[in-house]
């Protein structure tokens, strides 16, 4: 055991950094790798770190959050969506409000009969929880999905619309996790007396100003950076610029991830400077290591067994929900035949902002906060195990592995 934090975190690079090497010698994602050395870190597992050094890194989770939003918000360039039809159209929201419902309706059934919590009624408790999970359920993993498309060469119509549907799939998440966090928050505080038009008006409020500073904070790294000459004071702009949204939006209490996700946005389709993106990928690795290790360190084996039990219902059925919502969308839009039949295997993929909004889960259930995120994170890494292979299948049965 180490209660040394900067020794804490030298551990956790360098051995996130190994487990990432083993991991992608068997064929799987380095994240799978930093997830299981976080896990054999935790003070559930080992006790090498222990669990107060572990709650005293979180502010390294909303740094990495913050980077990790803005290069999703970056991958929306608006320019090169306008020729893709239709189907995105329809199978964007589709694959992404399917498997927030069916979650919920799962969980919210069956967690009666998993779970036995004092007190807890449907209202309180079972559906605010189901809702929640359910929102982030509808997250997909943009960077297992793009490095599989990179190491196939694939192009054609699926890829296209995976790439583009990817792009947005994660605002949506975190759009639908802004809504139902507001509302399960009202819920499980008091499950009387709320007036309907205050419960939806509150997410959907903070969802404006998160906006709102990212649009702002946007374009001052614009300005700011056209008087910088060299990529590494460009690192120095937009790294700052992360920072300062997100201390802003935690200040005022609204969402960090919505608030940075603009920023990139504006960023890639406002400035014609490119190394605004480049500089912050090139330490983009180091902090993927860093947050998928410390995400790991918060697994707890004690409640592994339950948690398992809901992360199996999690899978199941978050995967019924892609799955269908694309065969769906492709049918209402007249979409291409193998994008319906094998787009919704190459969505399956999850994992950073799955974890990400899964650490933001306990203080709206401050009870079983921790459960859920345990339930979340053994469904990530089941996940990550079949969903990439299932990735590969989609593009290789459509035809567009050009590898």
């Amino acid at each position: 055991m180490t209660t040394n934090i900067i020794l804490v975190i030298g551990i956790m690079i360098a051995a996130g950094f190994l487990g990432g090497v083993i991991a992608s010698k068997f064929k799987f994602p380095r994240i799978t790798g930093y997830l299981i050395v976080g896990i054999l870190l935790s003070p559930s597992a080992f006790n090498i770190v222990p669990e107060d050094i572990v709650e005293s890194l979180g502010v390294i989770t909303s740094i990495a959050l913050g980077i990790v939003a803005y290069l999703i918000g970056a991958s929306l360039r608006l320019d090169s969506m306008g020729g893709l039809g239709k189907s995105i159209a329809w199978i964007t929201p589709l694959q992404s409000v399917a498997p927030w419902l069916i979650t919920t309706m799962v969980l919210t059934l069956l967690a009666p009969f998993i779970l036995s919590i004092p007190e807890a009624t449907l209202s309180n408790t079972y559906f605010p929880m189901a809702f929640v999970i359910g929102a982030i359920a509808s997250a997909t993993a943009p960077a297992a999905t793009i490095a599989i498309i990179r190491e196939y060469k694939a192009k054609g119509p699926l890829t296209t619309t995976l790439l583009t549907v990817v792009a947005f799939d994660d605002l949506i998440a975190i759009v639908a996790f802004a809504f139902a966090a507001g509302i399960a928050q009202t819920l499980v505080g008091s499950s009387e007396g709320a007036f309907i038009f205050q419960t939806l008006a509150n997410p959907l409020f903070d969802i404006i100003i998160s906006a709102v500073i990212g649009t702002v904070f946007g374009f001052v790294a614009i300005f700011v950076a056209k008087i910088v000459r060299t990529r590494s004071l460009m690192l120095v702009v937009v790294f700052g610029t992360i920072l300062l949204v997100i201390g802003v939006a935690e200040l005022l209490g609204v969402s960090a991830l919505l608030a940075n996700m603009v920023v990139g946005l504006v960023v890639v389709n406002k400035s014609d400077r490119n190394d605004m993106l480049l500089a912050i990928e090139e330490i983009e690795h180091l902090v993927f290591a860093v947050f998928f290790v410390l995400a790991g360190m918060h697994f707890d084996l004690g409640v592994i067994k339950i948690a398992g039990i809901l992360g199996v219902l999690i899978i199941l059925a978050r995967c019924s929900g892609k799955y269908f919502g694309v065969r769906a969308g492709a049918r209402i839009s007249g979409a291409p035949e193998a994008v319906g039949k094998y787009l919704g295997f190459a969505l399956l993929p999850k994992a950073g902002v799955t974890i990400g909004l899964g650490l933001m889960i306990e203080p709206i259930f401050p009870d079983i906060g921790s459960l859920m995120f345990n339930a979340l994170l053994a469904s990530t890494i089941i996940n990550e195990l079949f969903a990439p292979p299932l990735a590969k299948y989609a593009i290789n049965k459509a035809g567009e592995a050009n590898a």
